[in-house]
Formats: structure tokens, C-alpha cells, sequence
């Protein structure tokens, strides 16, 4: 028991956490004798709180982030506002004219009800229109996590921190495209 208390003050060092609690607890539940339940198996162990990630934010009260998708790279700035997005310098109205693209963006912000609280300045590059928008809200979600840390599980649950690579694949020599093969005829 005695390694096992070391073991999790090591771990309270290196993430920067507290080792009093933890300390206090384990002399406590080394008086008590474990709980077993009814096959005999002791259900009571050391207990190990999460520790939350850090909130990372720079001189100018802003949370940074790079988002990905296809062929598409987003730098993303966000900050506590009205709500307002930018991406290359325009407002998301006018980069992303359809409002599909939109919708793609704001999710996150849907998702985790904190519309109109945050603004966003992003730049993007490379891919279309469509890779573009997803790289954007993966951006967001991750700098929207790095903000706000308790907010990454959902969306984590969501889906968006997760980058989607799908990039078009290239034609190959002796192909009529990636992987199609010309017409064949026996003439």
C-alpha cells in the first residue's frame, strides 16, 4: 500500500496537483478493512480523481487552435464576445455564402449552448469550400476545449475533436482514374 500511495504523490507532482488529498485519504481507507462483496472480491482500491486539463490560453485572452480537414488548414483565434466570425478577413456570411457551411461551423456552438458568447478569427487554407467549413469547426471545437476544459466531453461525444482526413485519392499510372480500369474489348 505504502508504493501505491507514493506511486499516486509522483503522479500529483507531475501533473501539478495537490498530493494532500490524496495522502489523507489512503491512511484512512488503510484503518478501514476493504469492502468485499459477495464473492469475496474487494471492491474498495485506491481512488484516483480525473484531473481536469488546463485551460491554455494566451496574453490577449485567447484560446488558439489548428483545424483539419481534407485538404484544408484552419488557424483558429477564439475569445469571449458577441459572437462574431471571421474567417480570411470577411464575416462568415460572406466567406461561406451557403448556409449549409454555416451550420457546419456553428455546431459546435450548438452543441455546447454557448452561441453568441464566443468570437472567432480564423484563417484558412488550401481545399474547398466544404473542407474549408470542417476545418474551421474542428478548430473551434479544439480551441473552444482549450477555453473552456470541461467542455470537452461533450464535444468529444460529438464528434469534433476528432480530424477527418479523407483526402481524394490520386490517379495512378495505367488507371483511367484512382482505381478504375479502362474499358476492355477483345477486338
Amino acid at each position: 500500500m505504502s508504493d501505491n500511495r507514493q506511486s499516486l504523490s509522483d503522479l500529483a507532482n507531475l501533473t501539478g496537483a495537490a498530493a494532500a488529498p490524496a495522502a489523507a485519504e489512503a491512511p484512512a481507507a488503510a484503518n478501514e478493512a476493504p469492502a468485499e462483496d459477495t464473492q469475496g472480491v474487494s471492491t474498495q482500491g485506491p481512488q484516483i480523481q480525473a484531473v481536469l486539463r488546463e485551460q491554455q490560453i494566451d496574453k490577449q485572452g485567447r484560446a488558439y487552435a489548428t483545424g483539419r480537414r481534407k485538404d484544408a488548414v484552419a488557424r483558429v483565434w477564439l475569445k469571449p464576445g458577441t459572437g462574431k466570425i471571421t474567417v480570411n478577413g470577411r464575416d462568415q456570411t460572406v466567406y461561406f455564402a451557403r448556409p449549409t457551411l454555416r451550420l457546419i461551423i456553428n455546431q459546435v456552438f450548438d452543441i455546447t449552448e454557448r452561441r453568441d458568447q464566443y468570437d472567432v478569427v480564423a484563417t484558412v487554407k488550401g481545399g474547398g469550400l466544404s473542407g474549408q467549413a470542417g476545418a474551421v469547426r474542428h478548430g473551434i471545437s479544439t480551441a473552444l476545449t482549450r477555453y473552456e476544459p470541461v467542455l470537452r466531453s461533450a464535444v468529444k461525444r460529438a464528434g469534433f475533436l476528432t480530424r477527418d482526413p479523407r483526402v481524394v485519392e490520386r490517379k495512378k499510372y495505367g488507371r483511367a482514374k484512382a482505381r478504375r480500369s479502362f474499358q476492355f474489348s477483345k477486338r
